[in-house]
């Protein structure tokens, strides 16, 4: 990943870290709180061992970093091998991956945890940390993101009661909008966690964010 230089708009100053690769351009978000992702990860290593990242600090292909078109760099992820079951955290100092189909660029270091390095390529699940790393609430786990409001709705009102509340937030990604279906809140971790093996018992795929209570 070589250091991206910034997209000279025609009228007015383009918005923080916009930048042009193969002639598109892309628009970091400007929050990564609520990001979660599938797709295929790929890993880069040697040949830019040393070389500047987007953020401008030296790649070392050893470390938790990775490379995404539009988390804000500095967001710490968790990547999920959904192929094996194996995670690690990793920090977004770099943009990428520009191939078609994939959504992140992990350092030799992550891939080598999540036991892709041979393979090349993984499925994997893509959460931002929303800076949950204490056990203080209050708590969510967040279900669903839906682009269909009756597909949100239907969940919610599947969840609503069973695990305290269940409520819809709309999030507005640049992009495009996604209702989020989230249920709780929850104190804090343990009684999170509480709750989680019959979230999935229920075949989803939650992931935990900190809230102010709806």
């Amino acid at each position: 990943m070589l250091l991206l230089a910034l997209v000279a708009a025609c009228a007015g100053p383009p918005p923080p870290g916009t930048y042009r690769v193969k002639g598109r351009i892309y628009r970091p978000l400007p929050s990564a709180r609520g990001y979660v992702a599938e797709g295929l990860a790929s890993w880069y290593g040697p040949g830019f061992h040393g070389r500047p990242t987007a953020s401008g600090e030296p790649f070392d292909m050893y470390a938790a970093t990775a490379a995404h078109r539009t988390l804000p760099l500095g967001t710490r992820v968790r990547i999920t091998n959904l192929e094996n079951g194996r995670s690690a955290v990793a920090r977004i100092n770099d943009r990428g991956p520009f191939v078609e189909g994939r959504i992140i660029d992990l350092s030799y270091g992550v891939a080598r945890k999540l036991g892709m390095v041979e393979a090349g390529v993984a499925r994997v699940r893509v959460e931002a940390l929303d800076g949950v790393t204490d056990e203080r609430g209050p708590l969510a786990w967040q279900v669903g993101a839906f682009r269909v409001a009756a597909n949100a709705e239907r969940l919610r009102a599947r969840l609503d009661g069973r695990f305290g509340r269940a409520w819809v937030e709309r999030f507005d990604r640049g992009d495009a909008v996604f209702l989020r279906v989230r249920v709780g809140p929850f104190p804090d971790r343990k009684a999170a966690r509480d709750a989680l093996a019959r979230l999935r018992d229920l075949g989803l795929r939650p992931f935990l964010v900190r809230i102010d209570e709806p």
